[in-house]
């Protein structure tokens, strides 16, 4: 039996395949503080990167009606601002939150702008995008508001398309199950 364990204990040792979670991650809110995604676990997360001179920039309506839905039953959503696709997040920090607030009154956590594609990608959107850290698959950010589903360990548990609504049910039974 010791030797079954010494054995099973050598593999785990050798096998570096536990993919990484999303509380190993610090970032800047949109305020510039340290926002710890270790203060997360236990919860279902949504990360989604956002624009406010972008056609899909009313999603922020439903992003807040679901985050206000479904925020005390330990779920959160994150949003990241970026200027990766056609310049339509041109604005500051302090200019992406006052349009938030006024025009959608978002409440749910925002970020400091980052990029979420090329060679300045946050590293964040490097465990977002690569197999070899998320486990679930490689993908890219196909534009403004492509979310991506975090389970209550901090693993990636699905990508869902810019284009999908954030009050879809396939993210709606996502976070009651």
């Amino acid at each position: 039996m010791k030797i079954l364990f010494l054995l099973i204990s050598i593999i785990t040792l050798m096998n570096p395949s536990e993919k990484e979670n999303i509380y190993q991650f610090k970032v800047k809110d949109i305020h510039g503080e340290s926002f710890d995604f270790a203060n997360l676990k236990g919860k279902k997360i949504m990360i989604v990167n956002t624009a406010s001179k972008c056609g899909l920039t009313p999603q922020y309506e439903k992003l807040e009606a679901l985050y206000e839905k479904y925020k005390g039953k330990n779920f959160v959503i994150v949003g990241f601002p970026a200027n990766d696709f056609m310049s339509q997040e041109p604005g500051s920090n302090e200019e992406i939150e006052s349009f938030c607030k006024m025009n959608y009154g978002v409440s749910f956590p925002m970020m400091s702008k980052i990029s979420v594609k090329g060679k300045d990608m946050h590293p964040v959107y490097h465990f977002l995008t690569e197999k070899t850290k998320n486990g679930l698959e490689d993908n890219k950010v196909e534009w403004n508001f492509q979310k991506y589903l975090i389970d209550e360990n901090g693993h990636l548990s699905k990508v869902i398309s810019p284009r999908v609504q954030p009050d879809d049910e396939s993210i709606t039974s996502w976070i009651e199950k």
